[in-house]
């Protein structure tokens, strides 16, 4: 649809031409091939006098055609013509506002798309995207003239255009085109370029109205434009909504931008004929060029750093012909020049969502007197660099607008999954998930809800597996997010995680690149923790966990039931393991376990100590007990002090009790071990939640014939849970073994000797 006129306000387009002109004042970023800027209101007179011979190309899509042609050398151009010819003629009559032929719209829109590279088909279906909604053309006359390609792009865009994507959008409406969208995600690469000429053309509108239409394109299609890589559409278009929506801020921007076009100086180009003169001398063919930061990104950089310097307005890009050259340029920079490392990032091992391949680096330029800037004298700039191929560079402008037809028989370059299935290079990765969530999503308002959430993130991380596979997830991103994204709906089953080898909660945030190594629990039964949902991020976790809460209700609490939600806490991560740990059902299988005492509290073993007949002190007579602070065994390295009541306590010699004793001017006893070989000792085991869980710790620990004294578990703390077990030992030889085998249980993930906390002063 057309938004309606020339905006004089607006910022130089960044693509393709339109009605709004650049600033001659201001820097563009450089074209390959330069080429004449079109004119619509031309265009629009030579609509106006009707179509050409009908073999002969309308001069009106002349331009629109050369622009082709320079990206598909072969491309068949009857297409394109009967396109014209068809929209032209159901369009005569209708005008824009801003006083042009509406057939300006189509062909605005379609040149767009042409300078991105877009293929013939995507080109025909935007000459007709409005034909079947403002026009009698019939989607039935499309595919008779056209085919079912063409058709199912135009019925896509017509049915975008009935979407209302503010806070009262429809939300299966919007489910729907998304599903048309990811089927062929060309549907949104014209909605894009659509909204891109519209925004251009929004002058003659009342403020009111450019302000709804500029929060939208913000809120909604700026973010899918990034998510499709398109760079090019979401540059422009941040730059022209920043206009709209923060006229002071931009006008500033525009000030800035003009002062440093004027000064004398120019660090980006010094440093561009620094690294062309590395290169060359080398021997790398590569092209250096100065990319200068559009209106937004200069705003960003203003508000992050303060003052700017010259080297702050633009970054270099050196564009080469193959990977391994990337790499190449990036050894020589560091080598000739000063890297500043904590910049360089490596986008091309390891590529964003949404297709974008580069590696990014910074220089410092030589210290040198103060700039114009105000700078004081001495401090270098810090230029960044941007390395990558001619191919990454398409796509990083294009995105998948770059990447082709996903109908056409895939080429030799295009990839190959590891089934022999092709890999659709329109779909990214986002994209495919975005067709998963649709499916997941219990309705479609939590679909619509998570989307917007997940439209809001601007930045994203790439965590590894253990098997060197990659997960990208949005910033702030957490374990939690990581299991669903690996493991779908099998993630209801994962226990805990592990992030650079060490142990973590699932509600750790991660960081780029933290390794991350996901425990999963062996029960088909497990289920997800409802807290979870507090730290998922993305809307594969967040619908996941959301359609399992909802097919499994929290029973209603009784009446006056203060305590109901603990209760339900801690049954839901032991429910079955309750009736296991009955000492008669223990008994069948562990027949020298005997559980005296189980509660859901932190009650310490008993201080006085359990009887030692094995340990010898140097006090004949002495009753003599193991301290229940650190319950040593042979061969722990112990010693004795007397304590009231004629009795000896024995201490590990590390224990904290021994130094505090000492400082009380307690004399130590000589001990030593006798020959009995029994012991009883107090181990800490750390877990995380599941089902039968006690069951299987009980019984590894009968199976190394301990007999349990006493076992305390702690109520279920952020899915962790604590275990305390004071343990008989026929031999202390079996210690080790004893605790190996608690390790050996899935979900527990620490066992300790008792090792009490120092005292605070």
């Amino acid at each position: 649809m057309s938004a309606e006129a020339t905006n004089p306000a607006t910022p130089g387009p960044v693509v393709t031409s339109g009605p709004a002109t650049a600033d001659p004042a201001l820097p563009t970023a450089p074209r390959r091939k330069a080429r004449a800027r079109i004119d619509l209101r031309r265009l629009g007179r030579a609509a106006l006098l009707g179509p050409a011979a009908r073999d002969r190309l309308p001069d009106a899509i002349g331009h629109v055609a050369e622009v082709h042609r320079a990206h598909h050398p072969d491309a068949d151009l009857e297409l394109l013509r009967r396109a014209y010819v068809l929209a032209e003629s159901s369009h005569r009559g209708q005008m824009r506002k801003s006083g042009e032929p509406y057939i300006t719209h189509p062909l605005a829109v379609t040149l767009i798309l042409a300078e991105l590279g877009a293929e013939t088909t995507t080109l025909t279906a935007s000459l007709l995207h409005d034909t079947v909604e403002d026009t009698d053309v019939t989607l039935d006359q499309v595919r008779e003239q056209f085919g079912e390609e063409v058709r199912f792009l135009v019925d896509g865009v017509t049915k975008l255009e009935k979407v209302d994507y503010g806070a009262a959008a429809e939300p299966e409406t919007f489910r729907k085109m998304l599903v048309a969208t990811g089927n062929d995600v060309r549907v949104m690469s014209i909605k894009l370029a659509d909204r891109l000429h519209n925004m251009r053309t929004l002058g003659v509108m009342r403020p009111e109205k450019q302000a709804r239409i500029a929060k939208v394109t913000r809120d909604v299609l700026i973010p899918l434009a990034e998510r499709l890589g398109v760079q090019a559409l979401k540059t422009e278009l941040e730059d022209l909504v920043f206009a709209i929506l923060h006229p002071e801020e931009y006008a500033h921007t525009r000030e800035l931008i003009v002062g440093n076009a004027s000064r004398v100086d120019d660090p980006l180009a010094e440093t561009a004929d620094e690294v062309r003169t590395v290169l060359r001398d080398a021997g790398i063919q590569a092209e250096v060029l100065i990319r200068p930061r559009h209106f937004v990104s200069v705003h960003r950089v203003a508000r992050k750093r303060g003052r700017l310097r010259g080297a702050d307005f633009g970054r270099l890009l050196v564009l080469v012909n193959e990977d391994a050259d990337c790499y190449g340029v990036l050894g020589e920079l560091h080598t000739c020049l000063t890297p500043v490392v904590s910049e360089f990032k490596d986008f091309i091992a390891v590529p964003k969502f949404n297709l974008y391949q580069s590696l990014h680096t910074a220089v410092a330029r030589p210290r040198d007197g103060a700039d114009s800037s105000g700078s004081a004298p001495g401090a270098g700039q810090v230029v960044e660099v941007l390395i990558r191929t001619h191919q990454m560079h398409k796509v990083a402008e294009a995105g998948v607008i770059a990447l082709g037809n996903p109908y056409a028989p895939p080429s030799e370059e295009q990839t190959v999954a590891g089934d022999g299935e092709r890999v659709d290079p329109t779909r990214p990765g986002w994209l495919s998930r975005l067709l998963d969530w649709q499916e997941a999503a219990s309705d479609p308002d939590t679909f619509w809800s998570t989307l917007r959430e997940d439209l809001a993130q601007d930045r994203e991380i790439t965590v590894f597996r253990p098997d060197g596979g990659t997960l990208g997830l949005p910033d702030g991103a957490t374990c939690v997010d990581a299991a669903y994204a690996q493991y779908g709906e099998d993630a209801h089953a994962c226990i805990g995680a592990r992030v650079n080898g060490r142990l973590a909660t699932l509600s750790t945030v991660l960081r780029d690149g933290d390794t991350v190594q996901l425990l999963m629990g062996q029960d088909p039964a497990s289920e997800p923790s409802r807290e979870w949902l507090e730290h998922a991020h993305t809307p594969a976790a967040r619908i996941a966990i959301q359609r399992w809460i909802a097919t499994h209700p929290v029973p209603a609490a009784a009446p006056g039931d203060e305590h109901a939600p603990a209760v339900q806490a801690s049954e839901a991560a032991f429910r079955p393991a309750a009736d296991n740990l009955d000492p008669r059902n223990a008994s069948r299988n562990a027949p020298r376990t005997s559980v005296e005492r189980l509660a859901a509290q932190t009650d310490e073993p008993d201080p006085t100590g359990s009887p030692a007949a094995d340990a010898v002190v140097d006090q004949p007579g002495a009753s003599v007990r193991l301290a229940g602070c650190c319950t040593p065994v042979p061969p722990d390295e112990v010693t004795a002090f007397a304590v009231r009541g004629g009795a000896v306590t024995v201490h590990r010699v590390e224990c904290v009790a021994v130094e505090r004793m000492k400082l009380a001017g307690r004399a130590e006893l000589g001990v030593r071990w006798g020959d009995t070989t029994e012991c009883r000792v107090t181990l800490f085991a750390e877990s995380f939640g599941r089902p039968h869980l006690l069951a299987d710790l009980t019984e590894a620990m009968a199976s190394e014939g301990a007999e349990i004294v006493s076992a305390t578990v702690e109520p279920p703390s952020r899915q962790r849970v604590r275990h305390t077990y004071t343990v008989q030992l026929p031999d202390a030889a079996h210690l080790p073994a004893l605790m190996r085998a608690m390790r050996n249980v899935p979900g527990v993930y620490d066992v300790s000797r008792a090792q009490p906390q120092a005292l605070e002063d």
